[in-house]
């Protein structure tokens, strides 16, 4: 039951013939207030202290999916993000598939126990087996490895290298803890990186010797995936978002690849980030944890400066040797060359560095934040925004030939007419990947232009010369690598009115930056930004500790997370004042607001230091659990450190 009130355990008399399957971790179906409802078995006792407990109503499985670890950190993740535990086990044990569960009703194996201890000798021919092979080019990484093949549990942020294959990396840290008996489990944000880490981690381990857990397979694959995990069929876990509470056996190391990445935080109650679930899998199963990625977060620079986990970073020789050259184009010296590059969308630097990288038979990649065509457009003539006269919605163009259209309601405004100076040209306010496309294709003739975006993400590209556009996140691997990488509209993402602007426009600039050549080899990326601007002397100087650094201590400064602990509590005014008002926060606790949100509804946000978080996220949900005890009409979303303030 999801309500905050009854977040706790409740007893229940076991009939004797449902004793043998009504094990720890089983699924059932118990009376609660007169209705029929699931439940899960979360320990067996001799007694109960209530006076009158009811009888359990049926074992729907006996198969024991929650496993205690798995029931320990749920508990654990409700606490910290101020929901409750029914909320949590929904995203931990995926919807049961009776046909897929009939197939194997055995209950899951015990693991073998650990192999014994072995002798000095022994331990150090162990600790030598790794081959540390990419991990040498990063003082800490041969270290890093040596520890875990000892079954030790280090902790390291690693920022890989420009060029780096990162699935070969993750695979051989996962390989050094597989060989010290114990399990892995890595989470990467989309199925892209799925499939790279699956590839690779097969080519090393073997085939079988990983499960794939994404919510992308289907509700039969996805709990044959799971339950194979369960029964500790393979040491090693892999997924998505979906697969942070995976049951491991004997976990030993858990890594996350990306860890800026918004797909990493769960849309559902009560929020949680793969990042700080996994790190929260770390403390309690003292697991090795690796957290890594091109750019850097303000969430793991603490991890860092805290001494949590130590960084994993390459000297700045090996930095140089593999490294493209990077340019801006709005510093000074290239103004005084190209006047016009402070207000152009392709400037002669970024030009040049795509033809010069086509004539050298090298691919280039175009970086476009917007997909579409014209997704804004504006009057020619006095450059006021096309709004539908209908609805008073953005008009868009979808290509070259179709007239502009609502982009709120659909419909169609061919006879427009700007409703200031009676203008009927429209011009582009925004330029989309798929215009950008075609007006390339226009420049660079007899050249193979490719998009990859939402309709349709590309994974590689051959090596010779063509044009790849894509939006952030789809860049397709080229082979070789590319000889220019072009970032265009980067205004889109430094303008935006988010607290992580800077931190996301750097970590999508340096994925993309980091599919170019090396500068030895030819590889340039021009990015179109004021060289000035702190992400960008991050992405020139390829230094995103700095970056990281430097953003937390302003955000330490200002009072924002992870300095602190935010959470945001939305709903119709009076529901929030209500709540707010029964809220036993702790001291020290501020509250910032409201402001507008979605409709009639506004925000309050409560801040307090780190220290103080667990009584915050305590004292508001119990402040939840007397509202919906007495039946408050009106909901409230509680959302402990969400990604978005504002």
């Amino acid at each position: 039951m999801p309500l905050p009130h009854l977040d706790r355990l409740f007893d229940y008399l076991v009939p004797s013939d449902l004793a043998d399957d009504a094990v720890p971790g089983a699924r059932v179906k118990v009376r609660f207030a007169g209705q029929l409802v699931d439940g899960w078995v979360l320990e067996r006792v001799d007694r109960s202290d209530h006076p009158k407990p009811l009888y359990l109503t049926k074992v729907v499985s006996p198969v024991p999916v929650l496993a205690p670890e798995v029931a320990r950190l749920a508990r654990a993740v409700a606490d910290r993000y101020a929901g409750s535990l029914a909320d949590v086990l929904r995203l931990a044990v995926p919807p049961r598939h009776a046909r897929v569960e009939k197939e194997t009703l055995a209950p899951p194996a015990e693991p073998s126990p650990p192999a014994e201890t072995p002798t000095a000798g022994a331990a150090a021919t162990a600790a030598e087996a790794p081959d540390p092979g990419g991990w040498r080019d990063y003082p800490a990484g041969p270290a890093l490895l040596h520890a875990l093949a000892e079954g030790r549990a280090p902790r390291a942020v690693w920022s890989a290298l420009p060029g780096e294959d990162w699935a070969a990396r993750y695979t051989t840290a996962v390989a050094a803890t597989v060989a010290s008996g114990r399990g892995a489990l890595v989470v990467v944000a989309d199925g892209r990186d799925l499939d790279r880490l699956d590839a690779a981690l097969t080519a090393t381990l073997g085939a079988g010797r990983h499960v794939c857990l994404s919510a992308a397979l289907g509700p039969a694959r996805r709990y044959r995936a799971f339950l194979a995990a369960r029964r500790s069929d393979a040491p090693v876990v892999i997924g998505t978002r979906a697969a942070m509470f995976a049951p491991v056996a004997r976990l030993g190391l858990v890594a996350i690849w990306d860890d800026g990445d918004d797909l990493h935080a769960e849309p559902r109650a009560p929020y949680p980030h793969a990042r700080e679930v996994l790190l929260t899998r770390a403390q309690l199963d003292d697991a090795a944890a690796l957290v890594g990625g091109f750019a850097r977060t303000a969430e793991a620079q603490l991890l860092v400066e805290t001494g949590w986990a130590r960084e994993v970073v390459a000297d700045r020789a090996v930095l140089r040797a593999r490294t493209p050259a990077v340019a801006p184009t709005g510093d000074d010296p290239q103004l005084a060359r190209d006047p016009g590059a402070a207000t152009a969308r392709l400037p002669s630097l970024a030009w040049t560095a795509a033809r010069e990288a086509l004539r050298a038979d090298l691919p280039v990649l175009v970086q476009v934040p917007r997909r579409g065509y014209m997704p804004s457009v504006a009057c020619q003539d006095c450059r006021t925004p096309a709004r539908c006269p209908h609805c008073a919605g953005p008009l868009a163009l979808s290509s070259a030939g179709r007239p502009p259209a609502c982009r709120w309601c659909g419909r169609v405004a061919a006879a427009y007419a700007c409703p200031h100076c009676g203008g009927r040209r429209l011009r582009a306010s925004v330029t989309g990947a798929r215009r950008t496309a075609e007006e390339l294709g226009r420049a660079f003739p007899g050249v193979p232009v490719r998009t990859s975006g939402r309709e349709e993400v590309l994974a590689d590209v051959p090596g010779g010369a063509g044009l790849v556009i894509a939006t952030p996140g789809a860049e397709p691997v080229a082979e070789g690598g590319y000889g220019a990488v072009l970032l265009l509209d980067t205004w889109a993402m430094l303008t935006r009115a988010d607290l992580r602007a800077g931190e996301e426009a750097l970590r999508r600039w340096a994925a993309a930056a980091a599919l170019a050549r090396p500068a030895a080899a030819g590889g340039r990326v021009v990015v179109v930004a004021d060289g000035a601007l702190a992400p960008v002397q991050a992405l020139l100087r390829w230094d995103p500790g700095w970056f990281a650094a430097r953003e937390l201590a302003e955000r330490r400064e200002l009072g924002f997370p992870p300095a602190v602990r935010m959470a945001s509590v939305t709903g119709l005014p009076v529901a929030v004042a209500d709540l707010l008002a029964q809220a036993r926060l702790p001291d020290g606790a501020e509250l910032l607001g409201p402001v507008p949100a979605d409709g009639d509804r506004e925000r309050m946000l409560v801040r307090v230091p780190r220290a103080r978080a667990a009584a915050m996220a305590e004292a508001l949900h119990a402040a939840a659990g007397s509202r919906t005890a007495r039946k408050a009409a009106e909901p409230v979303r509680l959302q402990v450190d969400p990604l978005a303030l504002f």
